[in-house]
């Protein structure tokens, strides 16, 4: 049914890419179940590591869900809400719309977090943060675990639209997210200075001052987009394939 995968792009993206495509073009029905781990393990000539990311992507873009003990299908076609035009802006005009979008969710995430986390939120959030603190160290890109840290303040939130809105967010705008920390890793003081961008955004959180937490985060995504304008064309050309589009390609 399809065909082996490889090339220079992620293997869970172009996994989800091409399931999403089956989708789409109704090679896969609403209803239908999804061919087993196994059996697209064995199709694709992937690992199921990858195969799982695939899938858990395209359960976040709503395109399918898992059934207990039954397999995975495929859900009724719904609007996209950030899906957009083919020829919109290229990945540096994307990069900073993702920045845009951020800032506006995440500013008032933080403040509604500051009013309404429990002890045992903040202490998921503070986890979240210790473990990107760690995968920055370690040299990893981090892009997992910034995700994961914003999500946990979302999460805190209570309000399941808005821990669904940030979710689907992290996912289709992943690759806006990659370019965005890879340019944070070409010096030393960017990553300093968005470690103490995290967890000031943090620190509000656990003082219960949603204000200075919406401050924060929205500090946070402003030195961000600072941080890309002072990228170079050489950034930009290196960086210029990964994919950013602002909709579900998965």
């Amino acid at each position: 049914m399809f065909s082996k995968v490889s090339g220079p792009v992620r293997l869970a993206d172009r996994v989800a890419a091409i399931l999403a495509e089956e989708i789409e073009s109704g090679g896969l029905a609403e209803g239908d179940r999804l061919p087993t781990e196994v059996e697209l393990v064995k199709q694709l000539g992937v690992s199921r590591t990858v195969v799982r990311e695939a899938v858990s992507r395209l359960r976040n873009a709503g395109l399918v869900e898992p059934r207990q003990g039954l397999g995975v299908f495929v859900l009724p076609r719904r609007t996209r809400p950030l899906d957009l035009e083919a020829e919109s802006p290229g990945t540096r005009s994307k990069v900073f719309q993702i920045v845009e979008v951020r800032s506006a969710l995440e500013g008032e995430a933080a403040a509604l977090a500051a009013t309404r986390a429990t002890p045992d939120d903040l202490a998921r959030m503070r986890q979240a943060l210790d473990a990107l603190d760690a995968a920055v160290a370690a040299g990893g890109d981090g892009v997992d675990e910034d995700l994961a840290f914003h999500r946990s303040i979302a999460e805190s939130t209570g309000n399941d639209v808005l821990v669904s809105t940030v979710r689907y967010l992290g996912e289709v705008a992943r690759g806006g997210i990659r370019v965005t920390r890879a340019n944070e890793a070409r010096r030393g003081d960017f990553i300093e200075a968005v470690r103490l961008e995290h967890h000031a955004i943090l620190a509000a959180v656990e003082a219960r001052d949603p204000e200075g937490a919406h401050a924060a985060a929205r500090r946070h995504m402003r030195h961000a987009a600072a941080r890309l304008q002072d990228a170079d064309d050489g950034f930009w050309t290196e960086n210029g394939d990964i994919d950013v589009e602002l909709g579900p390609k998965t």
